[in-house]
């Protein structure tokens, strides 16, 4: 089996990189001349992943313009947040809520994706289509941030995930995860962590190791070195 279609989260402020993100919202802002939800996309396509469904609620029409500039081989489409920004939670479940799919994999661009994390990605398919999950994250140890004031989220035992001990993982904003877990019956403002920590307590939450150096734009410091790179 394979995922379909891939989701981008496009949707948020981007404060902690205020006063650039006040005019451009964090997906489109460049590091080497190539936005970060450009990187994103290319790397959805070098996973042979056709259908792309991208959420927006701040500076939205910069996205449609951006589209309408931009050609890609694959199909994308956009849905919108709607009045109230709907948080990672209530934006999955209302970019999915149409589909006839069960499983999706899911992006956030302000990790600095490339074509280097196509195997790990494809493995980590695999094993949720073969184990028959509902979830699983994609996960990097600390020591490999460049981002060093980054805390761990998380421990990760045998691609289950804990919150105990030393949290020695980050999730690098990478997932895949199946519709029924999205109980709600209203679409509503809500984080995806609320569905993790439910699956944390019925000891569910499943992970994959990344092997690559993680990069991600958290805030105007890192944004600045990052560019430098």
């Amino acid at each position: 089996m394979r995922i379909n279609t891939a989701l981008i989260l496009c949707a948020g402020f981007g404060k902690r990189l205020n006063p650039i993100t006040s005019n451009t919202p964090k997906p489109l802002l460049k590091i080497k001349n190539v936005s970060m939800l450009e990187r994103c996309i290319y790397l959805i396509e070098k996973l042979g992943i056709q259908k792309i469904i991208i959420n927006t609620f701040y500076l939205k029409d910069q996205f449609s313009n951006f589209f309408s500039n931009k050609k890609f081989n694959l199909s994308i489409k956009i849905i919108e947040d709607g009045k109230y920004i709907l948080d990672t939670g209530g934006g999955i479940q209302n970019m999915i809520k149409d589909s006839n799919e069960n499983d999706f994999l899911i992006f956030n661009p302000d990790t600095v994706w490339n074509n280097n994390y196509k195997d790990e990605i494809l493995k980590m398919e695999e094993m949720y289509f073969s184990k028959k999950l509902e979830n699983i994250l994609l996960l990097v140890n600390k020591k490999l941030s460049f981002d060093k004031k980054l805390k761990g989220d998380f421990n990760l035992k045998n691609n289950l995930i804990n919150k105990e001990l030393e949290k020695d993982f980050i999730y690098i904003g990478c997932q895949i995860i199946n519709k029924k877990l999205f109980i709600r019956n209203k679409i509503e403002n809500y984080s995806i962590l609320e569905i993790w920590n439910n699956l944390l307590d019925q000891k569910k939450l499943y992970g994959y190791e990344s092997q690559k150096d993680f990069y991600h734009l958290t805030d105007l410091n890192i944004f600045k070195k990052l560019k430098d790179l």
